[in-house]
């Protein structure tokens, strides 16, 4: 019989909440509670053999290999999401994962990020309501989804030790709606914190993240996970709100909670309220009920032909010069480029997965009626001028009437741990497509690439088919699309600017200190593009089609916004209309906001009757002078149209709301959403409070990374990081990130204590920080003293665990919950 919380000691309770292994919560056999198994899975399930490792390095189960995040999100279409969720919870009980972590969904600040290709958007909206389309189909099988990374986590430099300084409006307007929006919409069962802090406070530890908006105020009542050694003190946390930390920081962790207890710092209840969401956790784990040999099985099949149709969907066709797409049956075609015969199908991190199988463009296009003339390699992958390769792909074009050049980011573009030093593409890739248009004008580009790059070589090609990070099935559905067999409907999920320099972060992304300083505020991606009248190479929302399409007929009413959507070609096809709102004179922010879209296939000469409904969160905005969401009262424009900068249709609803307060001037560019030229004084007015500062003392500390050793007392930890970053350069040159490597440097000393199995306890990692530095043999005596009575308390930890009957004394104790 499993007990329920309050049958346990209390040190039970505490062991409950941290890890047993890498993928393993602990379980109490003598009170009849079950581990459960948590596995990576935005895009596929991660399910690693042996004990395992977070990063992706060991070796995994073959699973579906869906097209990521960013891709997805490029479909606008939340019911294939949850298609795609619903296999995935397939695959994971067939593998016997009963917690799967994602999806990704943080916002897309900046096109650098590294791990943008595993989130949805730029666009709140848009993030959560494909996330939500995903979770609920993952947990349609039984399977519990795992949203992150909760929350402002916008880069992977410092990821561990940074912390995000944001103003209260912009944190809930921006980067707290998504994961609104799928809590109240999809009712995820767990959740994943960040790394960094925000505000100042660990997000694993956040009071007003966790207790307040997360439980309180959106009602959720699931578990919370620490990211993958991202628990700072685990009763700060466990007062928070957070229920478990993983992977498996070892019994100390639990005489840590105990111990806080019986010193008044947390208080019982709380220990026991994150005790029993564990146990729900594993009570209904679809392991604890089914034998390995009895698991379910998914048909590999069926999953990749739907990996396909996903693929397809979220292809964004982004320039079609004199029609020269879709190519006819019997047209000649060279085919060019690297990832063409190895594709880049999905990033590199903790997210990347064993495909069942793997499609090539060269292996698919047999069977499509084009008459390939050859394939040259063209480029050299890590980015290396070779101009042997060069000259075989000029000569290849000569002889076709229309080449495929295969072209996109590298491995160390876009990889978990890393963010990218620009926006460009590896100039042997430009260079090529400059080349070859010289010998051949009829160029059509077929990009990988999971976030946005700049375009300036578009001026050399005819057609730009964006296919994003399009999984194991991607190489076939890029090929349906540009013979036609697919009618293109992808959408751009985020903004591609002509420049990384029109970014309004570009100047301060990534934070290399331990601030991030949030100081574009409201003003994320298209928001400030269209605020300010940025020109940007391709707008938010923007994608073409082989069919076009007019809008007529706008009509605006309590429930929504209705019109009609005419296909006027010969095509049948598909169009995603997007609904804008602008908010009342003097309600200042940013110019239009995306509210609602829905996609919709339209029959060629026929029309479509098209409602995208009003809801809660179309004419809100956050008050910070009322701690609460409010409705500015005043004529709001409602407008329709095919992206942010193309919307034909307007009309005004006036809204009966909340008085609007005069804005405060001394915001200065906040007003107008010119961030980049905003003073520190206008930061500190959007942020009410002084801007902090960053520690220059130099110390190091729990929470310095290991990077920062580089710059402390300790001889031994500068060449520590001398050898790692040596090691690094040396993986950077094979082309492929050591995640090992990159994870080691961002991580603060004090995750020694949370990523060992137990075998460094929080005094060693006191004695490790004092050692490095400068206070060495103190350092050295506290690491060896703390190693022999971390093992001593351990096994008495043990012994009273097994026993719980015989327990007394502190820790040891029944509680009266």
């Amino acid at each position: 019989m499993t007990a329920t919380a309050s049958d346990l000691t209390l040190l039970e309770a505490a062991a409950l909440l941290s890890g047993a292994s890498e993928w393993d919560s602990r379980a109490l056999p003598q009170r009849g509670i079950p581990s459960f198994v948590l596995s990576d899975g935005p895009h596929g399930v991660r399910r690693q053999l042996g004990s395992g490792d977070h990063l992706g390095i060991a070796a995994s189960e073959p699973a579906t290999c869906f097209p990521t995040a960013a891709t997805v999100a490029n479909s606008w279409d939340p019911e294939l999401a949850e298609q795609m969720g619903a296999a995935l919870g397939q695959e994971a009980l067939a593998l016997g994962v009963d917690v799967l972590l994602g999806p990704g969904m943080n916002i897309k600040r900046s096109p650098l990020c590294g791990r943008n290709f595993e989130y949805y958007s730029e666009d709140p909206i848009l993030a959560g309501r494909m996330a939500a389309g995903l979770v609920r189909g993952i947990q349609s099988r039984g399977v519990a989804a795992t949203p992150k990374h909760f929350a402002v986590n916008g880069q992977e430099l410092r990821r561990m030790a940074s912390d995000s300084v944001v103003d209260e409006a912009t944190m809930r307007e921006i980067y707290l709606t998504a994961f609104e929006v799928v809590v109240r919409e999809a009712h995820p069962r767990a959740l994943m914190s960040s790394y960094n802090r925000v505000n100042g406070t660990y997000a694993n530890e956040h009071p007003q993240l966790l207790a307040e908006i997360l439980r309180r105020e959106w009602g959720f009542t699931g578990l919370v996970v620490s990211d993958w050694g991202g628990s700072n003190d685990a009763a700060a946390a466990a007062a928070a709100g957070s229920s478990l930390e993983m992977p498996a920081p070892g019994l100390h962790s639990a005489r840590e909670v105990v111990a806080a207890v019986e010193e008044g710092r947390i208080s019982r209840e709380a220990v026991y309220a994150r005790a029993a969401e564990v146990i729900a956790m594993a009570t209904s784990a679809p392991s604890a009920r089914t034998a390995p040999e009895d698991r379910p099985t998914f048909d590999v099949d069926a999953h990749h032909a739907l990996a396909r149709r996903v693929a397809e969907e979220s292809i964004v066709l982004l320039r079609n010069q004199d029609g020269i797409l879709p190519l006819a049956p019997g047209t000649r075609v060279a085919v060019i480029g690297d990832m063409a015969s190895t594709p880049r199908y999905q990033g590199s991190g903790s997210s990347q997965i064993n495909p069942t199988r793997l499609e090539t463009t060269l292996e698919e296009i047999a069977g499509t009626g084009l008459e390939l003339v050859g394939y040259a390699q063209g480029y050299d992958r890590q980015g290396k001028p070779d101009q042997a390769l060069l000259d075989e792909a000029v000569a290849l074009a000569g002889r076709a009437e229309v080449v495929l050049a295969y072209i996109g980011l590298d491995e160390l573009s876009e990889s978990e741990g890393l963010d990218r030093p620009h926006m460009r593409l590896p100039q042997a890739q430009t260079r090529l497509l400059a080349a070859v248009a010289r010998a051949n004008p009829n160029v059509v580009a077929v990009v990988s690439a999971g976030s946005a790059v700049e375009t300036d070589w578009e001026e050399h090609i005819r057609a730009v088919v964006h296919t994003s990070l399009s999984g194991q099935a991607g190489a076939g559905a890029a090929l349906r699309v540009l013979t036609g067999a697919v009618n293109p409907s992808g959408r751009l999920a985020e903004t591609y600017p002509v420049r990384y320099e029109d970014n309004p972060t570009s100047a301060w992304f990534p934070a290399t200190g331990e601030l991030a300083l949030y100081k574009d505020g409201p003003y994320v991606g298209y928001r400030y593009y269209t605020t300010t009248g940025t020109p940007v190479a391709h707008p938010f929302g923007f994608g073409l089609s082989y069919s076009s399409f007019e809008y007529s007929g706008l009509s605006v009413d309590v429930t929504g916004a209705h019109l009609t959507v005419t296909n006027t070609s010969a095509v049948d096809g598909t169009e995603v209309v997007q609904l804008y709102v602008t908010a009342p004179d003097g309600v200042w922010g940013p110019d239009r906001e995306l509210k609602g879209f829905a996609k919709v296939p339209v029959a060629a000469g026929e029309t479509a009757t098209v409602t995208i409904p009003f809801d809660d969160y179309t004419f809100r905005r956050y008050s910070v002078r009322e701690g609460r969401w409010v409705h500015p009262a005043g004529t709001w424009r409602v407008r329709v149209g095919r992206n942010v900068d193309d919307l034909p249709l307007e009309a005004p609803w006036e809204v009966d709301g909340d008085p609007v307060a005069p804005a405060d001037p001394v915001l200065g560019h906040y007003l107008d959403g010119t961030v980049t030229e905003a003073t520190d004084a206008e930061f500190a007015a959007l942020l009410g409070r002084p801007v902090p500062q960053p520690e220059t003392s130099g110390r190091i500390g729990l929470n310095s990374p290991i990077s920062d050793l580089a710059h402390g007392r300790s001889r031994i930890g500068k060449l520590a990081v001398k050898i790692l970053e040596r090691q690094k350069a040396k993986a950077d040159a094979s082309g492929k990130p050591d995640l090992n490597i990159l994870f080691m440097l961002n991580m603060p000393l004090r995750a020694m204590g949370k990523m060992t199995g137990g075998m460094v306890s929080a005094e060693m990692v006191d004695g490790i920080v004092d050692f490095a530095g400068g206070r060495g043999l103190h350092g050295l005596r506290t690491i060896v003293g703390g190693f022999f009575r971390n093992r001593r308390q351990d096994k008495a930890t043990q012994r009273r665990l097994d026993s719980p009957a015989d327990s007394v004394g502190p820790g040891g104790y029944r509680s009266g919950l």
